[in-house]
């Protein structure tokens, strides 16, 4: 399973020989089909080269803290929120000892501390720096904030000294990068999600849809995944790639999408559901196309089914998550739809031209019926983990049946 697809992976290089490294790993990621931006400290460009950097990540490489050409000259900022992982390969002692301290005088740092992101580090020094109690104690510092620690190895170094200090081997940092992304939390659990638009025809070549790109839901199947549970990813018509593991159904009309919902549900603990489904379908579809003769023409619609209501209404129903797509009173809309429909909890998300549908990222609120939890703007992917980590903590604190993970109602 390739955990790190489409993961948006910042390499912080700092002043260290090892960084000769750093070429491979961004190598590696990019095979792993991760996207990968690269931030590098002054000392770093000693030891290689931005233009090695933006060749083999294929994007700009950053460095300078005060960068006119930036977004609003905040790009520490943009690059805070854009990252999933923050790798830090090779974390010199110095870098080290600046994150500790919480100094942001130069950009890796401050993009360090203005992130939300997972920072992971990954120490290269002489074997005598690693050993001081003082970078032991800016290691014990970063741990306790919740910074992995990848390495360092022992062996022999470049000046001539064996002992730990190394920075892993490029193969090792990945796996170890990719198992971050891997969590428990929903071992044992079966999750069904839906996914994308719907589309109902009107005749042959017609149909009525809406902007649904199913990003968020692809996200979330990928996410369960990786916390360790056995997904069902029912979609609408979207051109993306299934992730690894998933079992995939297609569907095109919201008929189609309740039949392979009410197929399924009986065999799932958890039911996600981020289909935009179609609220309306024409009453009647034309067997061939509609030629266009008259001025005007009307089309009479009727209500589709109400997928998410049939489900969380159930007398065995599973927990039932629900997103509420809103363009304005988003909080109550979303409040009034999660009581009206019995669910578990609901994602709340603002939606316009410029956000929510088809865009990578997003922010969101989580409404249960005694709590609620606002999400900022992040990739979906890092939405995705987080939106299941909330999920996996209301079904234990709702008492849900160990083995089935059903909700008692």
């Amino acid at each position: 399973m390739n955990t790190l697809y489409n993961k948006r992976i910042l390499l912080g290089i700092s002043g260290s020989i090892a960084a000769y490294k750093s070429a491979e790993i961004t190598r590696r990621l990019r095979e792993l089909e991760a996207d990968v931006r690269v931030v590098m400290t002054r000392a770093a460009m000693e030891f290689i080269t931005p233009l090695t950097m933006q060749a083999l990540s294929g994007n700009p490489v950053h460095s300078e803290l005060l960068d006119t050409t930036a977004e609003a000259a905040m790009g520490h900022i943009e690059l805070a929120r854009w990252a999933d992982l923050i790798l830090l390969a090779p974390a010199s002692a110095d870098l080290i000892a600046r994150l500790a301290s919480g100094r942001a005088d130069d950009l890796l740092s401050a993009v360090c501390l203005a992130s939300k992101a997972r920072i992971a580090i990954a120490p290269a020094m002489n074997q005598g720096m690693w050993g001081k109690q003082a970078t032991q104690d800016n290691i014990a510092t970063l741990k306790q904030r919740d910074v992995s620690v990848l390495g360092p190895a022992q062996g022999l170094q470049a000046c001539g000294d064996i002992g730990l200090g190394r920075l892993l081997e490029p193969a090792d940092l990945i796996e170890s990068c990719t198992s971050l992304f891997r969590n428990g939390l929903m071992t044992g659990r079966h999750i069904l999600i839906t996914a994308g638009p719907t589309r109902e025809p009107i005749d042959p070549v017609r149909y009525i849809s809406n902007r649904s790109s199913g990003k968020m839901g692809f996200a979330l199947a990928r996410a369960a995944i990786e916390a360790g549970a056995k997904v069902t990813l029912i979609a609408g018509p979207v051109s993306l790639a299934t992730p690894d593991g998933v079992t995939r159904i297609d569907v095109e009309t919201a008929s189609q999408m309740h039949q392979a919902v009410h197929h399924h549900v009986t065999q799932c603990d958890i039911f996600i559901a981020t289909a935009a489904v179609a609220d309306y379908k024409p009453g009647l579809q034309a067997v061939n196309k509609i030629k266009k003769t008259a001025d005007e023409m009307q089309l009479k619609l009727v209500r589709t089914h109400d997928i998410l209501s049939s489900v969380a209404t159930l007398s065995s129903a599973p927990y039932t998550v629900g997103f509420a797509a809103e363009t304005d009173n988003v909080l109550d809309y979303a409040r009034a739809k999660m009581e009206r429909k019995k669910l578990d909890i609901i994602v709340a998300n603002s939606v316009g031209p410029t956000k929510g549908f088809d865009q990578d990222d997003n922010e969101v609120d989580v409404l249960w019926s005694q709590g609620h939890i606002h999400l900022e703007q992040t990739s979906k992917t890092l939405l995705a983990q987080k939106l299941i980590k909330i999920i996996a903590e209301r079904i234990n604190a709702n008492n849900t049946t160990e083995n089935t993970g059903r909700k008692t109602r």
